[in-house]
C-alpha cells in the first residue's frame, strides 16, 4: 500500500492498496496524564472511530489496556481487533424511505436475533441474522402486526462487560458499542458480508412499505471504567 497526505489536506491520507484484504490500526501518540483525560499510549493499536468492519474481538485481555497509574508500553499488536477497509459498492436501486406520516406510524421494536432466531419458518441456516429480517415470512408477519416501521436494538459492533466474559457471559442487548460505524458480525451470515446482507434487508423492508429506524448509542462506549481495555478513550478522554 502506497499513501499520499499533506498538512494542507488536514489529515486526510489517500491510499492506493494491492490486497484484496486491508487490515490496519492507529497508534496515537501523546502524553499520557489521567487526570487530565489523556491516556496516549502508541504501543496499544487503537481502532478506527469511522471503520465500517472490525476483525477480532475486544477480549478482556490486560494487553488490551493502555495502563493505569503508569502507561502500559507492552505491544498488544498481535491480539488487538483490527479494521477493515470496505469496498463500498452497492446498488439500492430505487430504494427509498416510505416516509409514513407520524400520525399514522406504528413502531414495532425488535432485537434482530431475537426477532427471528426461534421463527419456524425462516430457514435454519438464517436465523438470527439481518439476513432473515429481509426474508418473505418475516416480512409477511410484520405487515401482519400491522406496524409501519420496526425499530432495531443496536446494529452496531458492541462488546460484553469484562465481568461478564470473566463469568463466561455475553451481552445480548447491545449497548456497549465499540464501533459506530461497524455492523455487530455476529447477526450477519458471513461477518465479511454483514454490510450487504443488512443493506438487502432494508431494502426488502421497504419495499413493503415498513420504515427501518436504528436505535443508536451515542452517549458512551464499551469502555466501562479506567481498568478496561481501550477502545475509544485512549483517542482523547477529556473531561
Amino acid at each position: 500500500m502506497t499513501c499520499q497526505g499533506t498538512v494542507a489536506t488536514f489529515g486526510t491520507v489517500i491510499c492506493r492498496m494491492r490486497a484484496r484484504v486491508l487490515r490496519y490500526g492507529y497508534r496515537v501518540h501523546g502524553p499520557w496524564q489521567p487526570a487530565e483525560g489523556h491516556r496516549f499510549n502508541p504501543a496499544k493499536l487503537l481502532i478506527d472511530p469511522c471503520a465500517r468492519q472490525i476483525y477480532g474481538e475486544f477480549k478482556d485481555n490486560p494487553l488490551l489496556h493502555a495502563g493505569h497509574n503508569e502507561p502500559d508500553y507492552r505491544d498488544n499488536a498481535a491480539i488487538a481487533p483490527k479494521c477493515v477497509v470496505v469496498v463500498d459498492h452497492y446498488d439500492w436501486e430505487d430504494d427509498a424511505p416510505p416516509r409514513t406520516p407520524w400520525g399514522s406510524t406504528i413502531i414495532y421494536e425488535a432485537h434482530v436475533k431475537g426477532l427471528t432466531y426461534l421463527h419456524p419458518e425462516i430457514p435454519v441456516e438464517i436465523r438470527g441474522t439481518y439476513k432473515a429480517l429481509g426474508h418473505p415470512v418475516m416480512i409477511n408477519y410484520l405487515k401482519q402486526l400491522g406496524i409501519t416501521a420496526l425499530e432495531l436494538l443496536p446494529v452496531a459492533q458492541f462488546a460484553s462487560e469484562p465481568r461478564l466474559q470473566r463469568m463466561g457471559l455475553s451481552n445480548y442487548w447491545g449497548y456497549n458499542p465499540v464501533a459506530m460505524f461497524a455492523l455487530h458480525p455476529a447477526y450477519a451470515c458471513s461477518p465479511e458480508t454483514a454490510l450487504d446482507e443488512f443493506r438487502d434487508a432494508i431494502k426488502a423492508l421497504h419495499k413493503a412499505g415498513i420504515e427501518v429506524i436504528l436505535d443508536i448509542v451515542l452517549n458512551h462506549s464499551a469502555e466501562t471504567g479506567p481498568r478496561r481495555p481501550v477502545i475509544l478513550a485512549a483517542w482523547d478522554r477529556q473531561p
